[in-house]
């Protein structure tokens, strides 16, 4: 009957230590309890002609409610006709904006391996994605254009 009550008593100790934890109040997170994360938008710089070089620019706008100080890494994806390593030199996610609130993505394309002279267009799509620190703005996709021709890249 002892060893009864005593598990009995050792389960009921474990139960409301169990219970405590649970009901404690939760730490605010980084930006602070009833605060904003800062909001990142893209735009691309314009269509490029093969060859050169074009960019996308992130630009981190800081909230009234919190500190868009610091630096943020911001995860994109990369997509559409263009291939990376054909048409274009690969961008590596993340990108990373520092305290100024900007950064540049640099799109530096290649020399045109299909030996084509019709001025196709290839389109190269880089969306934002979530993640820590930071929320999407309304402008979270951009595209540029890599063309063969300043008819098409000149538009």
């Amino acid at each position: 009957m002892k060893n009864q009550n005593i598990i009995v008593i050792a389960m009921a100790a474990a139960f409301a230590f169990a219970l405590s934890s649970v009901t404690e109040a939760t730490p605010c997170p980084q930006w602070g309890c009833g605060q904003q994360l800062p909001e990142i938008s893209i735009h691309s710089t314009g269509n490029i002609l093969r060859g050169q070089t074009g960019s996308f620019v992130l630009v981190k706008l800081a909230t009234t409610t919190a500190s868009g100080a610091s630096g943020t890494y911001v995860n994109f994806k990369v997509s559409g006709t263009a291939i990376p390593g054909v048409d274009y030199a690969a961008l590596i996610s993340p990108a990373y904006i520092g305290a100024s609130g900007y950064a540049v993505l640099s799109v530096k394309t290649l020399p045109n391996p299909r030996g084509s002279f019709v001025p196709q267009a290839y389109s190269m799509v880089v969306t934002l994605e979530p993640g820590p620190g930071y929320s999407l703005g309304t402008s979270s996709s951009a595209t540029i254009w890599i063309t063969n021709s300043c008819v098409e890249a000149c538009w």
